[in-house]
């Protein structure tokens, strides 16, 4: 029986393997950020944070369009009969001197007439008219411009903000199926190294050199670490399922594995020696926007008291029975004049209110730049503590893999129990998944930092 050979091939193996993360081929960085710009293009809420940008920037081509001419076709139609009606008696006022006219001209040159009677109401009356407005004086319109513009660019910061956390849920989600599946291969190494320990020990017994305890005793390491197994298994399927549903694909597609090289892991010390300044964030940004906002509307409410003067000009046609000729057209042209004289103290009120909410828009900016520096400090030392505590999980794993080749040497020589073997795999496979937890833990504090620093290039 040579397990000691076995055991040190495997022990050796797998110090390698943890030290230059080698369960996977290099270079990961290209796999994961293929995965980032999938995830950006296809995520549901960012393509619904898409979707309200948009909406703004078409709210903006609106305010601007407020600053050209409206055009309108203006048409009414109107029959009445009965109401008041106004005699006009010209039979009797004009007949009698138009008779006499006659006699005196000998001639029926002067016709006689008759009584009239004007209704007050039209009958089988239109109007139609094209009416143009345009604004002359209106602070209104050119606030409401300027504002739609920062609103614009508010949402444009929102979708930044939403990109820069859905990176750091895709590069978390990633790494944590790499440490899932990592698991796997440990697990499965255990399983191995159990059944080896069976294996020598039912050849002990058949030599007559064993227990039967100690066969049982390894045949339900063999199972326990088979049920290890498949819950590792298990947590690699739904660390895939929620990776995918992150990218907006099918739950069931495969995740492409490469590994990830030591170059984010050379990042951590440069990182932990400085912070970089979070004043860059588009969490900043946006409040900024906020307050530029408030300010406009502040500005456009203290103008109350500015008048608005608008100009305006129809061209149509007026008459009854739906004739047009030179009599029925006609053209006017205006100006209309707006001056605000009293609205019970409302527009005071209102621009009071809006400092009000300026002032809390800048409060609430200082607030949250402090807590974003307090998230990027607090950050950078839960970046310090992993990066620590895998190193020295690195250091328990050289100790636990070369106490599991003693023991095991020492077993096979009779100085050791066969307690103690277990006893010393167990340790060494403890030690490989805390180094790989270990190992993530970091990958992912430092995606963490990278996202309080505002670091990771979205454009």
């Amino acid at each position: 029986m040579k397990l000691t050979p076995l055991i040190c091939k495997q022990s050796v193996c797998a110090l390698l393997f943890v030290v230059v993360f080698g369960f996977f081929k290099a270079n990961a960085q290209d796999a994961l950020n293929n995965y980032i710009d999938f995830g950006l293009k296809n995520n549901i809420v960012l393509q619904q944070k898409n979707i309200s940008l948009e909406k703004a920037q078409y709210a903006l081509k609106n305010a601007k369009g407020l600053f050209l001419p409206s055009v309108n076709l203006q048409a009414a139609y109107q029959t009445a009969d009965g109401g008041r009606n106004i005699p006009l008696p010209l039979g009797d006022l004009m007949n009698p001197v138009y008779q006499t006219l006659n006699q005196i001209t000998g001639t029926n040159r002067f016709p006689m007439l008759e009584n009239q009677t004007i209704n007050f109401l039209p009958k089988n009356f239109h109007d139609a008219k094209l009416r143009t407005t345009v604004p002359i004086i209106n602070t209104d319109i050119i606030y409401s411009n300027k504002i739609a513009k920062q609103q614009t660019t508010l949402k444009e910061f929102e979708v930044q903000v939403y990109k820069r956390d859905l990176v750091k849920e895709i590069k978390t989600a990633y790494y944590n199926y790499l440490s899932a599946l990592a698991a796997v291969d440990i697990y499965q190494s255990g399983v191995q190294l159990a059944k080896e320990g069976l294996r020598v020990n039912q050849k002990l017994l058949e030599n007559g050199k064993g227990l039967p305890a100690y066969v049982l005793r390894a045949q339900s390491e063999v199972e326990n670490a088979n049920a290890t197994l498949l819950d590792a298994e298990q947590k690699v399927n739904n660390a895939r399922l929620y990776f995918n549903f992150l990218l907006n694909r099918d739950a069931n597609e495969a995740v492409e594995v490469e590994i990830q090289d030591q170059a984010n892991l050379a990042k951590v010390e440069g990182l932990l020696a400085g912070l970089s300044a979070v004043g860059e964030r588009e969490e900043l940004k946006a409040l900024q926007q906020v307050e530029g906002i408030n300010r406009s509307v502040q500005k456009m409410n203290g103008q109350f008291a500015v008048p608005k003067l608008g100009a305006f000009l129809d061209v149509g046609t007026q008459s009854e029975g739906f004739k047009f000729n030179s009599n029925t057209r006609y053209y006017m042209v205006g100006l209309q004049l707006e001056v605000p004289i009293f609205s019970g103290n409302r527009n005071s009120n209102k621009l009071k209110e809006s400092g009000l909410d300026l002032k809390n828009a800048e409060l609430n900016s200082n607030l949250v730049a402090q807590q974003l520096n307090l998230a990027a400090k607090t950050s950078q030392n839960s970046l310090r503590s992993a990066y620590q505590t895998y190193q020295s999980s690195l250091k328990q794993l050289e100790a636990a893999s070369t106490y599991l080749r003693l023991i095991d040497r020492g077993y096979l020589a009779g100085s050791n129990s066969f307690v103690e073997t277990v006893d010393a795999r167990n340790q060494y496979t403890s030690a490989k998944i805390l180094v790989n937890i270990n190992l993530y833990k970091t990958l992912i504090a430092l995606t963490n930092l990278e996202r309080e620093t505002a670091s990771f290039p979205i454009n």
